[in-house]
């Protein structure tokens, strides 16, 4: 199955409550050969409408983040955990997040992205599998079987509170650094076997 077919699928799903109160499925965007992805939590209201993640404010947020550390929209991909927006934006319920991480976890492996990077908690427990605040894993490398997990904060928290907005930044120039690093390990062809921002919780 690729992308295109995934997303036909998915299109009228009614799989849990979220289906409905939504406009459409918000699948994701981007390129499906990325190398890098970024998995935020859920549709908001603009996202709902247009049918694309990240078109909101902190859509033009990260739009912006990106840029910052020499990254276009074009060339990555983007999705969410959840893909029909929940009512008034509230949190994800917990049954929500289990019957949409299939399609998530789906996704992933039809891109094969060699990063994930991950923005706030929802979307770093879901793929870490571990209940821990985002504060303490945020701009540090993960090794997981498949791919290597970045978690950052999210662009709308650090909207809403004003004192997340420096280490939202400090979180995408430690992502410049991963990025570099990844860089030199394809040019020598020879990848190390540690991250140089890792940390081991587990």
């Amino acid at each position: 199955m690729n992308l295109d077919e995934l997303n036909q699928s998915l299109r009228e799903c009614q799989a849990c409550r979220l289906a409905s109160g939504r406009t459409q499925v918000v699948f994701g965007t981007g390129n499906p050969h990325a190398s890098i992805m970024f998995v935020g939590e859920a549709p908001g209201f603009y996202e709902d409408k247009q049918g694309v993640p990240f078109v909101g404010a902190a859509g033009k947020l990260l739009t912006e983040l990106l840029e910052s550390v020499g990254l276009s929209r074009a060339e990555i991909y983007i999705a969410n955990v959840i893909k029909c927006r929940p009512p008034n934006n509230r949190n994800p319920q917990p049954d929500e997040v289990e019957t949409c991480k299939p399609f998530l976890l789906q996704q992933i492996q039809i891109i094969k992205p060699k990063l994930v990077c991950s923005l706030g908690n929802f979307a770093m427990q879901t793929l870490l599998e571990k209940k821990i605040g985002i504060t303490k894993v945020r701009g540090h490398v993960f090794r997981l079987p498949h791919f290597m997990l970045f978690p950052l904060l999210h662009p709308a928290a650090a909207l809403h509170q004003a004192n997340l907005m420096a280490p939202l930044r400090e979180d995408f120039q430690k992502l410049k650094q991963v990025l570099d690093e990844l860089s030199k390990e394809k040019e020598q062809a020879s990848p190390s076997t540690a991250s140089p921002v890792q940390m081991d919780l587990f």
